[in-house]
């Protein structure tokens, strides 16, 4: 989504909205610092729950989902996004650049969508543990490989669009990856249509279910009362306490996740909703706004040590 938005924009961008070399250089040290601590981070996150034994739960695998997702953002994202401060033109030719070029686009939307399935699996599976404990896990450990596999098939279906709308041309300026969305699919189906509707369908209503599911669970936690004698009471509140903290954690994720995408979800509905050229104010918040999507991948693994004591040991452990 970002990605490609990126592309459309620069190629809007008015003359006058000229980036300095001071500019250029400060995105440039921001892009390479979210590239190093999200590959550090989220593979720091994925060797923390293979090498501990207790850790290995669903929500922990699915944690780990969402780290080996964002891994996919800066490694296709964030070089594009450095080339383009500096040089305008595609690098790579020949039958390469092309798969190159479709990759690019393809990789970061199945990134995105990805975590958010992973998002809504984690509020199920707290939701289950917290207002039905006594049945059956609702996300099981035996079940959550096919929830996973499941994400990222969905995932690599529902951007496949991107495999055939990529193209990589040569021009008179050079080698050129543009997106060509309606002379692959037509007028009937613009690429406008189709962001609009994604956001809906995959973000927007999805953050919905979140948001309902974590409210449910925080009204539940408020109402238990504590049952029992004394030794029953200390293992429930100790029970209690760690639905707490992995509560929050999960909480943390997704309103991490919402601040960091909503105001580019809000910056592109608008420029697709106006035919006139942008303001160099607007196309700056464009560009903070891009930023702060790039951060993300790098914001969940720091969530993660912050919030669990697990996390943070398996980091010691690893250093």
């Amino acid at each position: 989504m970002s990605g490609n938005l990126n592309t459309t924009i620069n190629g809007s961008l008015s003359s006058s909205c000229y980036q300095p070399t001071a500019e250029k250089i400060g995105k440039t040290f921001a892009f390479c610092l979210i590239f190093l601590t999200s590959l550090a981070g989220n593979i720091v996150i994925g060797i923390t729950v293979y090498k501990a034994k207790t850790m290995r739960k669903p929500i922990n695998f699915l944690i780990v989902n969402m780290a080996m997702s964002d891994l996919l953002y800066p490694i296709f994202v964030i070089p594009r996004e450095i080339r383009m401060l500096y040089i305008d033109s595609w690098l790579i030719g020949g039958p390469l650049g092309q798969a190159f070029c479709k990759l690019v686009a393809f990789l970061p939307h199945v990134s995105v969508l990805v975590s958010i399935q992973s998002l809504v699996l984690i509020a199920v599976d707290r939701f289950g543990a917290v207002v039905v404990p006594l049945r059956s896990p609702l996300i099981s450990s035996k079940l959550c490989p096919f929830f996973i596999l499941a994400t990222w098939i969905v995932a690599m279906a529902l951007n496949s669009p991107y495999l055939f709308a990529m193209k990589h041309f040569e021009h008179a300026a050079g080698l050129e990856c543009r997106i060509q969305w309606n002379k692959v699919f037509g007028e009937t189906w613009s690429y406008e249509n189709y962001l609009a509707s994604f956001s809906v369908l995959f973000i927007f209503i999805p953050l919905a279910l979140i948001a309902i599911l974590y409210i449910i669970i925080f009204l539940k936690l408020k109402s238990q009362k504590i049952p029992g004698e004394r030794p029953a009471e200390a293992e429930v509140e100790q029970r209690r306490q760690r639905e707490r903290k992995v509560l929050k954690m999960s909480i943390a994720i997704v309103l991490g996740f919402a601040i960091c995408w909503l105001p580019l979800i809000i910056f592109y509905l608008l420029f697709f909703a106006s035919n006139t050229m942008m303001a160099c104010d607007f196309q700056y918040f464009y560009s903070l706004a891009f930023l702060l999507v790039s951060s993300n991948c790098a914001i969940n693994p720091c969530i993660c040590f912050i919030f669990s004591s697990n996390y943070r040991e398996g980091l010691k452990s690893l250093l």
